[in-house]
């Protein structure tokens, strides 16, 4: 199991156009805007030149994955992805470590402080 550092960073929020607003100032950016029929969600991904980026998200249902924990926990980290070089293999360490994971390639937040933490393979 190798963890080789963030692949991205997931932040939930309320208003998208409010957040772009304010994150493409502050990065001095514009992002790249798409919308995710899965996930019933709204994004906005800013890529950086080391490959990684960070994605905002909001939910456009009350059913999207997102509504649950942005009602419970509010705006904020949603996921944190490290990247590594085999998630399957990570997975049955960190279960063997008894650290609870979720769907394959996710440790579950109650493991992590609130925050769903991803494992990324690239």
């Amino acid at each position: 199991m190798a963890f080789k550092g963030v692949d991205h960073v997931v932040v939930r929020v309320n208003d998208l156009q409010a957040a772009v607003d304010g994150y493409s100032k502050m990065l001095n950016m514009t992002p790249e805007l798409k919308h995710s029929d899965d996930l019933k969600a709204d994004q906005a991904f800013y890529h950086f030149d080391n490959g990684t980026f960070l994605e905002l998200i909001s939910p456009t249902d009350d059913s999207s994955p997102i509504a649950g924990p942005l009602g419970k926990r509010g705006e904020g980290i949603h996921t944190v992805a490290f990247a590594v070089d085999n998630a399957k293999e990570t997975v049955a360490d960190l279960d063997g470590k008894g650290i609870r994971t979720i769907g394959g390639a996710f440790v579950h937040p109650a493991a992590a402080n609130g925050v769903l933490v991803q494992l990324s393979e690239r």
